[in-house]
């Protein structure tokens, strides 16, 4: 659900501490059927995934990740009557074993247990809760919004779907954003390649979001990485140029290791692993 109010460009925002009293006091906007099967479908969620959605309203997200699509789901609302009618609708569809709701503020709500996130507030608030999320979550674990991005975090995918059952708008479309929390690989890296067997060079990665860029250093001669996306755990990244490092990198983070394949002209020349210094 959002949160709406009249001459909103009007209003400025508060801090995350005054949130839950300026959503308190705002009607609020269901999120059209429609797109909360889109939203969960493009985060792929089944079985084995834990949904969390802030601020859950009537409870539809939670209640379809669960009947649809077999996952379980907790609904983080402040609204008392909403949290009431989310529970009553659970036990209707059948999945009030699957289903949790909670009265509790969005951003003191723990993340860490979650596999997906989802969200349909302004992107002020999304901003806001945006280190949250970085922070708490894993990699490979997948956000999801309706309408409102992440500002200048973008997305790794975004869709316009059509919403028939938009109760606002002139077009009756919904957008929809996903991205994957990337590995986190800031920092300094020992790399070894099969394309310079005996030889470890050190790379040093600066991060934002899920792009990064860098240099390597092999014994005092240096070269760039460039380049660099992580989407979720997986990575790619370049080493322009013509030395033994040189090709387009594409593998997997696994904590403080990389591994995978160097690629020269679309085809595999070696492998690489990496460990964090």
């Amino acid at each position: 659900m959002i949160r709406v109010l009249v001459l909103l460009a009007a209003l400025a925002l508060p801090a995350a501490g005054d949130t839950q009293g300026f959503l308190s006091n705002a009607p609020y906007v269901p999120t059209p059927q429609s797109t909360v099967d889109r939203m969960l479908e493009l985060a792929k969620v089944g079985p084995n995934d834990f949904v969390i959605d802030l601020g859950s309203g009537d409870g539809r997200i939670p209640i379809t990740a669960a009947k649809r699509f077999g996952a379980r789901a907790v609904g983080i609302e402040i609204e008392a009557d909403l949290i009431e009618k989310s529970r009553f609708d659970a036990r209707w569809a059948g999945v009030a074993d699957r289903v949790t709701f909670k009265i509790e503020d969005l951003f003191t709500t723990d993340l860490r247990p979650a596999t997906v996130l989802t969200l349909y507030l302004f992107r002020e608030l999304n901003i806001q809760l945006r280190p949250r999320i970085l922070e708490q979550m894993k990699p490979g674990t997948r956000v999801v919004t309706h309408d409102w991005d992440m500002g200048e975090w973008e997305p790794d995918v975004s869709v316009v779907s059509p919403a028939p059952d938009k109760p606002v708008g002139l077009d009756r479309n919904s957008k929809v954003f996903l991205w994957y929390i990337p590995a986190r690989l800031e920092g300094r890296w020992r790399l070894e390649t099969t394309l310079a067997p005996g030889r470890a060079a050190t790379v040093t990665l600066a991060q934002t979001f899920q792009r990064f860029e860098g240099g390597l250093d092999d014994q005092g001669a240096r070269a760039e990485v460039a380049g660099g996306r992580a989407r979720g755990t997986a990575l790619q990244f370049s080493v322009p140029g013509a030395s033994p490092w040189s090709g387009a990198y594409e593998g997997t983070a696994e904590g403080d290791e990389l591994r995978g394949e160097i690629l020269r002209n679309g085809v595999v020349a070696g492998r690489f692993t990496a460990r964090r210094m």
